[in-house]
């Protein structure tokens, strides 16, 4: 089945894709383009997923110190007493 492009700035964008990859034709270009942002899309994590992954890697770095002082810290490892 054809894929006909209506919109000039669609047709646009396919043709200066065709240029950039080299393409034989703008239904090559599309086909790329089309299975490169599908496998790009398949391997985003959903925010959930992401979320989790970020808590964990905090866990995993214990808890909170109360005690801690940033400006001590900081001024420690400048060398600032």
């Amino acid at each position: 089945m054809p894929l006909f492009i209506r919109d000039d700035a669609v047709d646009a964008l396919a043709s200066e894709l065709q240029k950039a990859l080299k393409t034989p034709s703008k239904t090559a270009a599309v086909r790329q383009a089309l299975a490169n942002e599908l496998a790009r899309s398949r391997q985003k994590l959903p925010l959930r997923q992401r979320i989790a992954k970020s808590q964990a890697m905090a866990a995993a770095i214990g808890e909170v110190d109360p005690d801690f002082d940033l400006k001590a810290f900081s001024d420690e490892m400048w060398g600032d007493d």
